[in-house]
């Protein structure tokens, strides 16, 4: 058999690399059988309970987590950092407001490697640095976005607050209340990192070709702006705003399963059972939406999800309650993605230095489907 049989005659390929090992990692590991995820070894329960999200980033960049003198010293880095060069505001008040804040997120963040002097840098303890500085500056950034759109001037980072309480009050102009400060901080904790998903390898292709980590984090965010991505919980906010009430959410699920609609938030790609990460957002939405006195967006989620697991037997996911939380934080459904993006920071930093050690660049084959070799015919004679 020739080589170029062997080639035709190999397995097929495997859809969207479905069940496909492509690396090796200590990062995370994701049983969707029974609902299980650990970042570095600890039970996200756990870690939602009882670490913050200053914890969990270095947790997921060192491996460890941090005794109290090095979160110390790690949050004092952190808020080191939150500002960013007054170019990059300049830049984003020229872009058209009407854009997609996660394409916005995208086009900012490329350019703040313009900004930095140390982008090529190829030591590690340059990219460790770099990967700080991106954790704590990807969040001024999204929140400069909203305020941009807003007309209204960005909020400068308060030193005084810590990571999420600063965020917020970055986004709204205020100081945040302990309970929004919390949901902020459990969002980031929970959307953190979740294994190879498709913004996550995205980043890991990207740096193994060896470019700087703004290049492979912009890619990353491009992955996570997609549609079939990073974007459930905008879904599953237009429809709390479609249905508009407790008595019509019934009406709202019969609709849709009779048109064997989707019911956004619902399942998972990974999870066979529950979603771990979905119940500590259930309650907070529950304590938000007393505080703002707007509880029916929290009893209609309660209500969907009821009917929803009696139609389809299926669980609701992370993004189904982070809905309506982010809704009582002021936060408008189009920055849900990027509120992620601020999260998942840190997962793609974790895999892009994992990636580095010991880095092979990633080139899979494609198997080949299309014409046997033919002729080139002379165009006088086609």
């Amino acid at each position: 058999m020739s080589a170029e049989d062997v080639e035709k005659t190999s397995s097929e390929a495997v859809k969207g690399l479905k069940g496909i090992i492509a690396a090796d990692s200590s990062i995370c590991l994701v049983n969707g059988t029974i609902g299980k995820l650990l970042y570095r070894g600890y039970n996200i329960d756990d870690l939602a309970e009882n670490a913050t999200f200053e914890e969990v980033s270095f947790l997921l960049l060192n491996g460890e987590l941090p005794t109290a003198t090095q979160l110390a010293a790690y949050q004092a880095e952190l808020k080191q950092y939150r500002s960013i060069p007054a170019e990059l505001i300049d830049t984003l008040k020229q872009l058209p407001t009407s854009a997609p804040p996660m394409a916005l997120l995208r086009s900012i963040t490329s350019l703040a490697g313009v900004y930095d002097p140390n982008a090529e840098d190829e030591t590690f303890e340059n990219r460790m640095q770099i990967s700080i500085k991106l954790i704590s500056q990807i969040p001024t950034i999204v929140a400069a976005i909203h305020r941009v759109r807003q007309g209204l001037e960005p909020v400068e980072p308060d030193p005084e607050l810590c990571h999420a309480g600063n965020f917020m009050y970055m986004i709204n102009g205020e100081k945040p209340s302990e309970d929004a400060t919390r949901a902020m901080d459990l969002i980031l904790t929970l959307h953190a990192e979740h294994g190879l998903n498709a913004s996550t390898f995205t980043g890991r292709v990207i740096i193994a070709t060896l470019p700087d980590i703004y290049s492979a984090i912009t890619g990353a965010i491009g992955a996570l702006k997609g549609k079939l991505h990073g974007g459930a919980n905008t879904e599953v906010l237009k429809t709390l705003f479609e249905i508009g009430s407790l008595e019509n959410v019934a009406p709202y699920v019969k609709k849709v399963r009779e048109a064997k609609g989707k019911f956004m938030g619902f399942g998972h790609a990974v999870y066979q059972v529950e979603d771990p990460r979905a119940k500590h957002l259930k309650e907070l939405s529950r304590r938000l939406g007393e505080e703002t006195g707007e509880p029916k967006w929290y009893e209609m989620s309660i209500e969907m999800e009821k009917l929803v697991y009696e139609e389809i037997k299926r669980n609701c996911n992370v993004d189904f309650y982070s809905a309506s939380l982010q809704h009582y934080m002021g936060i408008p459904g189009d920055l849900f993605t990027c509120i992620f993006a601020a999260s998942r920071i840190a997962g793609w930093c974790a895999h892009i230095l994992e990636q580095l050690d010991g880095n092979k660049i990633i080139r899979p084959k494609a198997n080949y489907i299309g014409y046997e070799e033919r002729p080139v015919i002379p165009v006088t004679e086609r």
